[in-house]
């Protein structure tokens, strides 16, 4: 039995007007559809009194807590595994509660169940959302409760590359490339990394359009970049510019190419971003934090707008995508 038109019609124009109240609340756009990422509220990562974190025992640790399927908590647990922090720094785990919105810590810490509860036992303002990646000092030097040092993925790289260590660390920010490393983090933080999201968040054909050209044009230059100077995107040394990078295109294939429409090339299309992604991958401790599985369960199980069947996709393991043969090397 065939489905009146009619009833095709108001289902599709239902859904529709549906889609976009939901998208509303999961992803702000201007009046052209554009995504407008919500502006963070900017905690000014800090150190304070660095001389007193060498010497803490592990209970009294600063905290690093991450989500795994998120790529800017992702940024931070890079630069916590390559600087080698494991005895400077704790590391939990919060996972997300698409039904609740928010994110869960298990188990319990510090008497708190949510990210939420304990931005709020910090003190934290109510403007500043409880988002990962987050660091809090438990035992801050003249206060009675912990404090929120930073939950901006940005400034928390560069304060996870100036923790005082006692053994030698890479220094992910080298003084005489540090203007390069901006440049190039500036340009991948709008196109690429916010890009893939300005792709999948689109609401209009012509926004869509928009985000796709930008973000595969500075694919383009950054796959230039690599072949003049390469290996690294600043050149013989491994930069936070590459790790701002990373947590975007290991999640190509697994999520921002089939549920963001990032379909314009594949990544293979670009063969020295290909080996460079690889090369990363290699680094001892890299693979560990990467999981494909995860992030499918994650994103194609949260995003409902974006994924009404609630239908999570099977896919290869991170490393068969990351290691398997460019089309144009067979």
């Amino acid at each position: 039995m065939s489905i009146p038109p009619t009833i095709v019609a108001f289902t599709r124009d239902t859904w529709k007007w549906e889609w976009i109240q939901l998208m509303k609340g999961l992803a702000p756009a201007d009046k052209e559809g554009n995504y407008k990422r919500v502006p963070s509220q900017k905690n000014n990562a800090h150190i304070q009194h660095p001389e007193t974190l060498v010497n803490r025992s592990k209970n009294e640790l600063p905290f690093l807590i991450i989500g795994r399927s998120c790529p800017w908590a992702h940024r931070t647990w890079l630069v916590y595994i390559l600087r080698g922090l494991q005895n400077n720094i704790d590391l939990k785990l919060a996972t997300p509660d698409p039904q609740g919105g928010r994110w869960l810590i298990e188990p319990n810490f510090m008497g708190c169940k949510t990210l939420l509860e304990l931005y709020k036992l910090c003190r934290t303002p109510p403007s500043h959302r409880a988002t990962v990646p987050t660091i809090i000092d438990p035992k801050p030097k003249g206060k009675n409760n912990p404090e929120l040092l930073g939950n901006e993925s940005a400034q928390l790289i560069k304060m996870l590359n100036d923790w005082p260590v006692k053994s030698n660390a890479i220094n992910l920010f080298p003084k005489g490339i540090q203007d390069e490393i901006k440049q190039c983090s500036e340009l991948m933080q709008s196109s690429i990394n916010d890009g893939v999201y300005r792709c999948g968040f689109a609401r209009t054909q012509k926004a869509y359009e928009d985000a796709s050209s930008e973000l595969f044009h500075s694919l383009s230059l950054i796959e230039k970049k690599l072949s003049k100077q390469g290996p690294w995107i600043c050149g013989d040394t491994l930069t936070l510019a590459d790790i701002m990078l990373f947590p975007t295109l290991i999640r190509w294939e697994s999520v921002y190419a089939p549920l963001f429409k990032c379909s314009a090339k594949p990544l293979w299309a670009f063969p020295k971003i290909w080996e460079w992604r690889k090369t990363f991958f290699s680094i001892p401790g890299v693979k560990n934090t990467c999981d494909a599985n995860v992030w499918r369960r994650d994103y194609f199980g949260a995003l409902f707008p974006l994924n009404p069947s609630n239908i999570i996709p099977n896919g290869p393991n991170i490393e068969n995508i990351v290691n398997s043969l460019a089309p144009y090397t067979r």
